[in-house]
């Protein structure tokens, strides 16, 4: 399997940052609901949080990769039996994933940076990730802090939704269209071959 994307399927790098990230952000989806019904007395709460803010910043640096990545290297063409409509809804749901997929994490850096609290935050224990110096320092930065909170939970709930769209699109080019859509995505064209029986 060859790094860079070909006509027909995308190549190792874009495949591997694509399956990575939807790893992380379902992660992160399960991760971020669970942590806020803790309460800050618990034992988890502090490294719970520590570990979203450092998987999230891990997203953000991946997707910007991915970005660039595509940026420098075309995928393949959409099938040309897609109507016109369909074509804009499948880009528009990529780029809509991408645009969540980055705001996320500034969101939550905002909210971070704007909490009464102050906790550090140190990505894997390792990296210290100081505030946002104009947030933390604005004498707003309680309301700045609750519109950042809504907008991250606002998006995270958007991208979910996209999430499921995107699956479920995948499934329908396979099973109903018979099309590549799903198996060029996929680490080994050997999976899901169409003609399989699957």
């Amino acid at each position: 399997m060859q790094w860079r994307n070909s006509d027909i399927r995308f190549g190792l790098a874009a495949v591997s940052l694509h399956w990575l990230v939807a790893a992380l952000f379902l992660f992160m989806l399960a991760l971020g609901v669970w942590m806020t019904r803790l309460p800050l007395t618990d034992p988890w709460t502090f490294p719970a949080y520590q570990l979203h803010k450092s998987i999230g910043a891990t997203i953000f640096l991946l997707v910007c990769a991915r970005i660039a990545w595509r940026a420098a290297n075309a995928p393949p063409p959409l099938p040309a039996a897609l109507k016109l409509y369909e074509r804009a809804l499948a880009r528009a749901t990529h780029w809509g994933l991408y645009a969540a997929l980055v705001l996320m994490p500034l969101t939550g850096w905002t909210i971070v940076s704007a909490s009464p609290l102050g906790f550090p935050t140190v990505l894997y224990g390792l990296v210290p990730l100081p505030h946002i110096g104009f947030v933390a320092d604005h004498p707003q930065k309680a309301a700045i802090g609750t519109a950042a909170s809504w907008a991250h939970w606002t998006i995270a709930i958007a991208a979910a939704g996209l999430v499921a769209l995107h699956i479920g699109a995948a499934l329908w080019h396979h099973f109903a269209r018979r099309d590549d859509v799903l198996t060029r995505m996929l680490p080994s064209r050997v999976l899901f071959r169409k003609g399989n029986g699957t």
